[in-house]
């Protein structure tokens, strides 16, 4: 089973079951983690293909997630998502912290998935 990881880190579950939804149609094997500080934990047991996480989360944010992830596993891509709105300051944090693709909430679930499909091949 050559199957890829996608970690989702997600606090809404309304987002986590599109993701869900949008990446086991497409065979992908889904984890899921509802707070930054979990998600932390988990990573190394997991070690992902794709991290796609929120940025506002509880426990530990996802800006905390992404330096996590480029420190100790700096070819992890990850993608961020944010609802609309959100500080432009942080959009350019994550940038600054190597995450490798952003995507606004609500989000397209086919170009979600396209983008996605660039970090798994």
């Amino acid at each position: 089973m050559n199957s890829k990881k996608i970690f989702i880190i997600e606090d809404d579950n309304m987002t986590i079951e599109i993701l869900k939804f949008i990446f086991t149609k497409e065979k992908y094997d889904v984890y899921v983690s509802k707070d930054g500080l979990d998600a932390i934990e988990k990573i190394p047991e997991i070690l992902p293909d794709l991290v796609v996480t929120d940025i506002l989360l509880p426990m530990k944010s996802g800006l905390e997630i992404i330096q996590f992830i480029k420190t100790n596993y700096p070819t992890m891509p990850v993608m961020a998502l944010s609802s609309l709105g959100e500080e432009e300051a942080t959009v350019a944090d994550a940038f600054n912290l190597g995450v490798d693709d952003f995507i606004a909430k609500p989000f397209n679930p086919k170009e979600l998935l396209l983008r996605a499909k660039r970090y798994l091949k």
